[in-house]
């Protein structure tokens, strides 16, 4: 079968649609990628890809389009969102190769869906999204426009003319499916629950090395408005005089705010801040720390979701401190092997987190054993990583056949 897959995002950034179009062609499809020139998280385009317009990544070809880079700004945003969605549908009108089917991957904007739409339309061709974000709620949730806005209102009807122009929707949490009827009025499609798969391999390699002297926590991922960032480096601020260290893995918007903060309370310390590392050089210190840590912030529809990191989290058999609620926090009860803090201050995660520090090694072995039978009974029975492409694969393929 020969998929065209259209994401904004696509390797180096730290996005796991690479892993999931890789997986495509191990499972023997011919996988064509089309995505912006990276930038996300840098602020600019890389400069080794400023005039690259198609590449072989791993038996994908990937086809980049120009794209604004990404800054801090609002404008600055709302040119990269544009820019891919302008260029993509040029890209679109252009191509001349026939695909047996669309599959997107809906991370913000939503608006990376018209690129599929338009050659569903131009082609009589099935298009799948692969829903792990929701609009217009994003926007909501990061606070960027208000409700009872214009610019809301607009970006309401928007996403609602995109996603009504799909034909099927996965979803990566099951409350996502209530958002669509419920507040997008959306109730002629087929919802399929698929998490996504763990962005951080797994690997052989010997567990990071941590100061024995500390109880160490790990937080690996996006630094987001909505992952509640802020909230660490003053909870770490209350626990200054205990032996414990947060390390943080990742870039996002809130990177810059993140060191000024550490910087600000002294924290050098005690808070570290690693910067992005790649999937494979982040495995280890997954494997070497005393617990996990997972956040998301705890309003709308997109509160109520399944972290990607808390799936990932759990296959690493470590107990977790989450700051979170809905279908994240139901996991973790279900599975017992997470200490959650759902008041989302600095004064209830420090709380958390010495409570964590305080409990014996034996405890916190058995909720990481618990937590990683949770991931084999529950995701990996459903959702491996070898058999994501295949799941993804075989719900795709009955529009085809």
């Amino acid at each position: 079968m020969k998929i065209l897959v259209v994401c904004q995002y696509y390797y180096p950034e730290n996005f796991v649609i690479h892993k999931i179009a890789e997986q495509l062609v191990k499972n023997g499809h011919e996988v064509d990628v089309l995505t912006g020139k990276p930038n996300y998280g840098y602020g600019y385009i890389l400069p080794e890809y400023k005039h690259v317009k198609s590449e072989m990544i791993s038996g994908v070809r990937v086809f980049r389009v120009n794209i604004k880079a990404r800054k801090k700004s609002r404008l600055s945003i709302i040119r990269n969102y544009l820019s891919f969605w302008r260029n993509s549908k040029k890209w679109i009108k252009k191509c001349r190769t026939q695909y047996d089917i669309i599959y997107s991957m809906s991370l913000s904007p939503v608006t990376i869906l018209a690129a599929g739409n338009l050659y569903k339309k131009k082609h009589q061709v099935p298009h799948v999204v692969h829903c792990v974000d929701l609009w217009p709620e994003s926007v909501l949730i990061t606070h960027a426009v208000r409700k009872n806005s214009l610019v809301y209102k607009f970006l309401y009807k928007w996403s609602q003319k995109l996603y009504r122009q799909v034909d099927e929707v996965i979803v990566g949490s099951p409350s996502f499916e209530q958002y669509f009827h419920d507040v997008l009025n959306i109730n002629d499609k087929d919802f399929c629950f698929i998490p996504q798969p763990s962005l951080v391999e797994e690997c052989q390699e010997e567990p990071s090395e941590y100061d024995d002297e500390y109880f160490n926590i790990l937080y690996c991922g996006n630094l987001g408005t909505i992952q509640l960032i802020p909230l660490i480096p003053k909870a770490m601020d209350i626990l200054t005089d205990e032996k414990i260290r947060f390390h943080i893995i990742g870039m996002g918007p809130m990177s810059d705010s993140l060191r000024k903060d550490i910087e600000k309370y002294g924290l050098e310390r005690t808070l570290i801040y690693h910067g992005p590392m790649p999937a494979k050089k982040a495995s280890p210190y997954f494997k070497g720390a005393d617990a996990l840590y997972v956040s998301l912030k705890n309003e709308g529809p997109i509160g109520k979701t399944i972290p990607n990191k808390l799936v990932m989290s759990m296959a690493f058999a470590k107990p977790i401190i989450a700051t979170l609620g809905g279908d994240g926090a139901a996991v973790l009860s279900y599975s017992k092997g997470a200490i959650i803090n759902e008041q989302e201050n600095e004064k209830a995660l420090a709380e958390a987190i010495l409570k964590m520090a305080q409990t014996s090694k034996k405890q916190r072995e058995e909720m990481g054993t618990n937590n990683l039978n949770y991931f084999k009974e529950k995701v990996l029975s459903l959702y491996s990583l070898p058999v994501a492409g295949k799941e993804i694969t075989d719900f795709i393929s009955q529009f085809v056949n």
